[in-house]
């Protein structure tokens, strides 16, 4: 049986090569994605480690939504929503602990867009809970901390928080209309922009504390997957956001500008390395900057925000790298390990982020081939 597995996932890995360049068929495109996710699903190992509140499972929850939304109305199977619904009831439906951490909110994506299909309120109370007291109470705490100690994180004042926390605030806007959430969330996230934006290389540092190093060839340390943080989370961000709000422009433009940088980087072998302006250091593969990349490009082109001509084969060549590291059981290998900075990355490495960024990438690249 084992063996008959594996000649049909080589078959899918041929075809997928066939038509990669061009077009996805989307049972293949399917078939990946649900290996993906059920390997994940059956080896929960990471997820119970870092504990189901934590910002790792929070990703892997905001891929996992796009495709029980996918499995629902394409094959009428609620199953993935019901794993998702299992976890916030075990939880109830909590955040984690930290008041002011962005990472210990990021669930609140997940929850909220539970609580926006099914309109049950233990759903958001929690949630609802912790930005009432954070809103009303905002920290001023300094840009410029100690990151041994997380407990000083009050700001969103690592790149990677532009992916955890502004979603959240924007969709309490959208489903309670109370504006005190999204000029929170611009006042903030604008602070965090002026903090960390280089504005002459259009690319975010993860910290401060890059500010002043430089890469083996010179350059200017920018990780790969911090950037993919930021790309990712303005799209999550701006699917929300209403058009007509006096923010919109702004993180529209951000996104294309950032968007049309990182499309620059791309490696010759699809991937976005850990390291974007010193690739040569850091060759190997990294299959969760890549996915939260490819996730956004796509949604872009879907979007009309991006040129379709000028940006389908970069994606393209991003999902068939990604694609390239999933083994024949559905493990996602390549993921970069936790971490603030470019490290290298070899093929038996996963994490539970990267697989939600590689479900939030194929559900996008799912839409883009069948409207």
């Amino acid at each position: 049986m084992k063996k008959k597995s594996f000649f049909i996932f080589l078959a899918l890995i041929v075809s997928m090569s066939m038509v990669a360049q061009q077009n996805i068929d989307k049972v293949v495109l399917k078939s990946v994605m649900k290996r993906v996710v059920d390997w994940q699903i059956a080896n929960p190992e990471k997820i119970k480690k870092h504990g189901e509140l934590d910002w790792t499972n929070a990703a892997l929850y905001v891929g996992m939504l796009d495709w029980a939304e996918l499995t629902e109305k394409e094959d009428n199977d609620t199953s993935y929503y019901k794993w998702l619904i299992r976890i916030g009831e075990k939880n109830g439906w909590q955040m984690a602990k930290r008041m002011y951490h962005a990472d210990d909110i990021a669930v609140g994506q997940c929850f909220a867009d539970l609580y926006g299909k099914y309109k049950k309120e233990r759903m958001i109370v929690p949630l609802l809970a912790r930005t009432e007291w954070v809103v009303n109470h905002p920290s001023n705490g300094s840009f410029l901390l100690d990151y041994r100690d997380g407990s000083t994180l009050e700001r969103w004042t690592w790149c990677d928080a532009l992916f955890m926390a502004p979603p959240v605030y924007i969709k309490l806007y959208r489903l309670t209309g109370n504006r005190k959430y999204l000029q929170f969330m611009d006042e903030e996230y604008r602070a965090t922009y002026n903090f960390l934006y280089d504005k002459e290389e259009s690319l975010f540092y993860r910290d401060y504390r890059y500010f002043k190093q430089r890469e083996a060839n010179g350059q200017k340390v920018f990780w790969g997957r911090g950037n993919g943080w930021v790309l990712g989370g303005l799209a999550e961000m701006l699917k929300d956001l209403p058009k007509e709000a006096d923010n919109y422009a702004f993180y529209k433009d951000l996104f294309v500008t950032l968007a049309t940088r990182l499309a620059g980087l791309q490696g010759k072998d699809g991937y976005w390395h850990a390291s974007l302006l010193d690739p040569d250091s850091y060759p190997s593969p990294e299959t969760s900057a890549t996915g939260f990349i490819v996730y956004a490009l796509t949604y872009g082109i879907n979007e009309g925000l991006l040129d379709r001509k000028q940006f389908l084969p970069v994606v393209m060549r991003g999902w068939q790298a990604m694609f390239d590291a999933v083994e024949p059981d559905g493990k996602l290998g390549y993921v970069q390990p936790i971490g603030a900075d470019p490290r290298k990355v070899t093929r038996d490495m996963t994490e539970v982020y990267g697989v939600g960024a590689f479900l939030m990438a194929g559900c996008e690249i799912y839409k883009l081939i069948t409207q």
